[in-house]
């Protein structure tokens, strides 16, 4: 057998490396965006899960540049009986420009739900899910800057070149659909370590995230979101199903060249299955009206982020365990989403604005598809804001904050309608129940039924796991 593509030789005497080039060509780009690597262990991990499972998969709802937990979720009266003055104890150095004295938050907060979970009145839609939320307030130990707080957010190092915390649930579990990938990331940005937040670093490569929209900044506008690289540019369907079962024969024939090759294989056997699968599951024309109106798709202020929810729930229901969706565009004032050294009444309006329908109208969904009991949905970013205001940047804003800030979860096996966690009077300093990033990704995997200290992978000789050597699960939050 040969083609043309190869030249006038004959596929016998073309080596498994060779033709894994010359074929893809064009053809497997899906998730090989850092193939040929040393691996020195097979291509999965468990598997299974160690123990029960509560979630099946998780929906990460990645809030880019620092909401400040201050002016959304964590109400301390003290900010607004105390505004103006100093804080009663030293800040950590200043990252940015001066900072002033206490500031209140522009915003009233109230209390919602039965659980009576403390929400800023920026929250219209919120509210009617809040009893089935689970705020976490004591977040803590973060990098004080985007890059190294958003990558050990994503990968547990906020330095180093490590698997993505989506590739690991991968490498874990593997995937419910094999003609989707197991890990997806939704119109994600390239800032503060982008690509690198959802790769797979030393994991074989087919366990890092596959992007749904280019990777940019400012990030792919969802209506334009679609994966590339599916499909060869000029060989028909047929001819591909020829160049794969070559390559099956060269892989099976031939075992030198490890891991590499064999995952290299994977991702163009992915992509080839992905030209049926990937289609249907990314249109949203034959989401019904009342959908449409639930999230805020073809809201002037929230479809684009109502789009990305959907897609989410998509993916959700076709069996992607993990799925990142991004806030993360730029604002016209400044640089990320949420960063909001200045304008923050004018910024975390807009945001707020942005996501509140679309985010309400996922828990809401899922719920009714029965889909939110096995489906961990977390909402957060890489830190908080401080309770001091940022001087020298035109309107007010807040510097970030790395040392006590909110995220919540909801569903999957977490406890509904309870507060986990507490700052102090000023929310600055997590001192009750303190959950580092360590600890929450300890407790992302327990509710996935994964032993986070036994997922394990043998790196030139060192035994990696997400969470290092450190993490706690949460089992207070766990029902």
């Amino acid at each position: 057998m040969s083609f043309s593509m190869f030249g006038n030789f004959q596929s016998n005497f073309i080596s498994r490396r060779d033709a894994l080039n010359r074929i893809g060509v064009g053809f497997g780009g899906i998730a090989l965006n850092s193939l040929l690597q040393e691996h020195s262990s097979a291509d999965s991990g468990i598997n299974y899960p160690h123990q029960t499972a509560r979630a099946k998969r998780i929906i990460f709802l990645f809030m880019h540049g620092g909401p400040s937990h201050v002016d959304l979720f964590d109400y301390k009266p003290k900010l607004y009986s105390e505004n103006g003055k100093p804080l009663p104890f030293p800040e950590r150095s200043v990252q940015f420009a001066a900072r002033g004295n206490i500031f209140a938050p522009p915003w009233k907060f109230r209390q919602v739900g039965q659980s009576g979970h403390w929400m800023s009145e920026l929250w219209k839609h919120l509210p009617e899910v809040a009893d089935d939320l689970c705020m976490i307030h004591s977040l803590c130990e973060t990098n004080v800057s985007h890059g190294g707080a958003c990558m050990k957010l994503h990968t547990g190092d906020e330095a180093l070149l490590r698997p993505s915390m989506g590739s690991w649930v991968s490498y874990g579990l593997g995937t419910e659909n094999r003609n989707l990938p197991a890990f997806v990331t939704i119109c994600p940005t390239s800032l503060h370590g982008g690509v690198n937040n959802f790769g797979s670093a030393f994991l074989p490569a087919q366990h890092q995230g596959v992007p749904l929209g280019t990777p940019g900044y400012p990030n792919t506008p969802a209506k334009d979101a679609k994966f590339h690289y599916m499909r060869h540019p000029s060989a028909g369907r047929r001819e591909q199903e020829l160049q794969i079962e070559l390559l099956r024969k060269l892989h099976g024939t031939n075992k030198f060249g490890g891991t590499d090759l064999d995952a290299r294989m994977a991702s163009f056997e992915l992509a080839f299955r992905m030209q049926m699968a990937a289609p249907e599951a990314t249109d949203l024309s034959k989401e019904s009206e009342m959908t449409r109106e639930l999230y805020g798709m073809d809201g002037s202020e929230t479809d684009n982020f109502a789009r990305q929810c959907i897609l989410a729930r998509r993916l959700a229901e076709r069996g992607v365990r993990f799925i990142q969706v991004s806030h993360a565009n730029s604002l016209p004032f400044n640089n990320e989403q949420w960063d909001q050294h200045s304008h923050l009444e004018k910024g975390h309006s807009i945001n707020v604005k942005q996501i509140d329908k679309p985010i309400t109208g996922l828990i809401k969904d899922l719920k009714v598809r029965g889909l939110l009991e096995d489906t961990l949905v977390i909402w957060g970013g890489e830190f908080g804001r401080t309770p001091t205001s940022q001087k020298g940047n035109g309107e007010v804003g807040r510097d970030h904050h790395p040392d006590g800030f909110t995220m919540w979860m909801a569903g999957g096996g977490v406890r509904p309608g309870i507060r986990y966690g507490a700052t102090d009077e000023f929310g600055y300093h997590a001192i009750e129940d303190r959950m580092t990033i360590h600890d929450l990704h300890a407790t992302i995997f327990h509710a996935l039924g994964i032993d986070h200290t036994r997922l394990t992978f043998n790196s030139n000789g060192r035994e990696f796991r997400l969470t290092d050597v450190h993490g706690e699960v949460a089992h207070k939050i766990m029902i």
